[in-house]
C-alpha cells in the first residue's frame, strides 16, 4: 500500500521550513531512518531554492510537491510553472579537482541531488517542469 503527501507552496524561501517539518513527520510514520529523512528535505529544499532563484518567472505559481512511499522506494515529483530547466541534461557536472578559490560559484546543488537519489528524470509538460526523483530507503 502507497501513502501520498502532497504539498502546495507559494515560492517563497520563507515556505520551505514547512516543507522540512510535512517531510518529518511523513517520515516518521514511514519509519525512515533519520539519514534518510535528512536527505529528502536537503534534495527539496535545493531543487525548491533553484526553482525560486533560478527558474523564477513573473507569473510562478505555486510549487507543487508530491511524495508517494510505496515499499522500499519513495517518489518524489516537484513540479513548477517556472523557466525550463532540465537538472537531468542542462547542470554540468562541476570540476570536484578545482581549489575552492578556483571552482566557479554554484553548480554543487544539482550535483548533490544527483548523488543523493537513485533515478532523477524530467519532462515539460503543458508549460510546467515535472522533476521526478526516486529514492530508495536508506538502512
Amino acid at each position: 500500500m502507497s501513502r501520498k503527501l502532497s504539498l502546495e507552496i507559494d515560492p517563497r524561501v520563507e515556505e520551505l521550513s514547512a516543507i522540512t517539518a510535512a517531510v518529518e513527520q511523513f517520515g516518521d510514520a514511514e519509519k525512515w531512518p533519520p539519514d534518510m529523512v535528512f536527505q529528502i528535505n536537503l534534495v527539496i529544499e535545493e531543487l525548491g531554492l533553484n526553482i525560486m532563484t533560478h527558474g523564477k518567472s513573473e507569473d510562478l505559481e505555486k510549487i507543487e510537491i508530491t511524495l508517494t512511499a510505496e515499499g522500499e522506494s519513495l517518489t518524489i515529483e516537484i513540479v513548477d510553472n517556472g523557466h525550463p530547466f532540465d537538472p537531468t541534461r542542462e547542470a554540468p557536472e562541476p570540476d570536484l579537482d578545482v581549489g575552492l578559490r578556483e571552482r566557479a560559484i554554484g553548480g554543487l546543488g544539482i550535483h548533490i541531488v544527483r548523488n543523493l537519489v537513485d533515478n532523477l528524470r524530467y519532462r515539460r509538460q503543458g508549460g510546467r517542469n515535472h522533476v521526478t526523483l526516486v529514492k530508495e530507503r536508506v538502512r
